[in-house]
């Protein structure tokens, strides 16, 4: 169980990432202004910075026992956090490939939007052991002893059950983002926080409820338990395939039905993004 020094450590780890990636994003803008490729670097710091916390938060709540009311609240506010920070970045491959169906992604910069993701994703997995060694408190410590890696599958179900829980959360998570702009601006990011919280709440026991392909690869695929194929299957298919039911939903079934859309075209919904 997490003491209160454990937890205060990981708490300004947390603060520590982001403070580093908002220092990174500012000094990218002000040195590069007006560059087109500014949206790759946001897009590389903002993942960086989402998977380094949940690696964090991960810890917390498997080593450290974290209580489940407390682990969900830090979910809440890491995700508000995450979602009033990431400044335009998607974070996301499955927000990606929505937003290239939709139009306002081309495709060159589709792909090589989710290539940044990845590529945070694995800096992420290779960074986080070099700042628990530090071993700056006791559950850092003991995570030492396993090589900084996971012990068990976080695939506690069946594989086709576990894919439809992602498959399932993806499918509300994009939903929801496309009601988003139906909520008043100010309530939209905490809104979004708190679908991501009941998600996790609901779906973290059988799989983590992650949602996210490149958050997925930075925490997941490194446990041992079940091979590269499975954890495909569940944490890249299922949340492929959620998304695009959510988008069929909106863009083909109920525009049959009434006629009209739920899309709101030509906008960025899917900033705010999973946090367990």
């Amino acid at each position: 169980m997490a003491g209160m020094a454990d937890l205060t450590v990981s708490l300004s780890f947390l603060l520590g990432i982001v403070v580093f990636s908002e220092v990174a994003r500012r000094t990218v803008l002000y040195l590069f202004p007006n560059r087109n490729w500014i949206i790759y670097a946001l897009e590389l710091i903002s993942t960086f910075q989402l998977c380094a916390c949940t690696h964090e938060l991960k810890l917390l709540a498997e080593i450290g026992g974290l209580e489940p009311r407390i682990a969900l609240t830090l979910t809440f506010l890491i995700s508000v956090v995450h979602g009033l920070s990431f400044r335009g970045a998607i974070c996301n491959p499955t927000g990606a490939l929505e937003q290239l169906y939709l139009g306002t992604l081309m495709r060159r910069c589709a792909l090589t939007r989710i290539s940044c993701q990845l590529i945070a994703a694995e800096a992420a997995r290779r960074v986080m052991p070099h700042a628990w060694a530090l071993a700056l408190s006791d559950l850092h410590a003991q995570h030492s002893l396993t090589g900084f890696s996971c012990t068990n599958s976080p695939v506690n179900a069946p594989l086709p059950q576990a894919a439809a829980v992602e498959l399932g959360c993806a499918f509300v998570m994009h939903t929801a983002a496309f009601n988003a702009e139906k909520v008043e601006e100010k309530y939209r990011v905490p809104a979004m926080a708190a679908v991501i919280t009941i998600l996790v709440y609901a779906g973290g026991h059988l799989t983590g409820a992650v949602f996210n392909p490149a958050l997925a690869f930075s925490i997941q695929f490194v446990c041992p338990g079940n091979s590269f194929a499975e954890y495909s299957f569940v944490y890249w298919i299922g949340p492929i395939l959620g998304m695009t039911g959510s988008l069929l939903l909106s863009d083909k079934v109920i525009p049959a039905i009434s006629g009209k859309s739920t899309i709101p075209k030509h906008s960025n919904r899917l900033e705010t993004k999973k946090m367990k």
